[in-house]
């Protein structure tokens, strides 16, 4: 669907927004603006990157922003996030997605119609930032599962599949910091041959705002999930030690055992009187030898 947000009769420029266009109208507005056909392949396809790509007579942008309606175990980036293709010049602004866009929504509501932002780059700041915007409530919602995961592994209480969870929650993290290095090239790329102003500025400065509480979020996970394995480390180090010990007290009980066990007729300790409790003494003084050597040592 292809809709004309606004035409700027003023500054002699207008917006046009594609929603899931199809193949006819892209090719259509791209001969009418003489958009470049590599742009148009990378603009169709639905998992590209965020770049920024200038061109003679047209700039070229990828944005994506997070999908809040995405499943709640996704962790690749097209599931997690969608796609805005923009392309502008002085006369023109065109963006392109697959689906309704918040970016989109938010930038026409709340600046479009009180008149803020005079000219397609200003416009295209609005939109950066929006879209980096979405991605706040998924990483204040990581922050807080890590809070949560946190004092239970410090409390040791059992959590089923904890450790699934933690790695999905690492990759969801990972993915964020991949797009907001990608975004990051993006955002230098776009003042040259433009001056900065408070519309760039104001989208630079929240981006190193949200790439910050990334940054944050990630590394915390990453410290979580280290605890989380050097702990069950720790927890199988005292089960093997425990079973160590008791394999110490019982292997020379065990070797006594298995001699007396044999089957030989001329054993000269079978017919003594007292042959019986005195082997069973002699393994409890073995146990208790062993017990204060074990002491000694710390082990126990």
């Amino acid at each position: 669907m292809i809709k004309i947000v606004k035409e700027f009769s003023e500054n002699s420029f207008e917006w046009i927004d594609l929603t899931a266009p199809t193949e006819e109208e892209l090719t259509g507005l791209a001969a009418k603006y003489n958009l470049p056909e590599t742009a148009l392949k990378d603009c169709l396809q639905p998992d590209h990157l965020p770049k920024f790509e200038p061109f003679e007579n047209v700039s070229f942008i990828i944005v994506r922003n997070f999908d809040s309606n995405c499943p709640i175990d996704s962790d690749s980036i097209q599931q997690l996030t969608r796609k805005i293709a923009i392309f502008y010049s002085d006369a023109f602004l065109i963006t392109v997605h697959r689906s309704e866009s918040n970016a989109i929504k938010n930038t026409t509501e709340r600046y479009l119609q009180k008149n803020i932002g005079k000219n397609p780059f200003d416009i295209i700041c609005k939109i950066m930032k929006e879209a980096l915007e979405t991605y706040e409530t998924p990483l204040n919602a990581l922050d807080k599962e890590t809070d949560f995961y946190e004092n239970r592994i410090f409390l040791k209480k059992r959590i089923p599949d904890l450790l699934k969870k933690l790695y999905l929650m690492k990759r969801k993290a990972y993915i964020f910091k991949r797009l907001f290095s990608l975004n990051k090239s993006v955002i230098e790329q776009m003042v040259y041959n433009r001056n900065r102003n408070t519309f760039y500025e104001d989208m630079k400065d929240y981006y190193i705002r949200i790439d910050t509480i990334n940054e944050e979020v990630f590394d915390s996970i990453n410290s979580l999930l280290n605890i989380y394995i050097s702990l069950s480390s720790q927890k199988t180090n005292e089960v093997m030690r425990v079973l160590t010990a008791f394999s110490a007290f019982f292997l020379p009980l065990t070797f006594i055992v298995g001699v007396y066990g044999m089957n030989f007729d001329y054993m000269p300790e079978l017919k003594q009187a007292y042959g019986y409790p005195t082997v069973l003494v002699s393994m409890l003084v073995l146990t208790i030898i062993i017990y204060q050597w074990f002491k000694r040592k710390g082990w126990m």
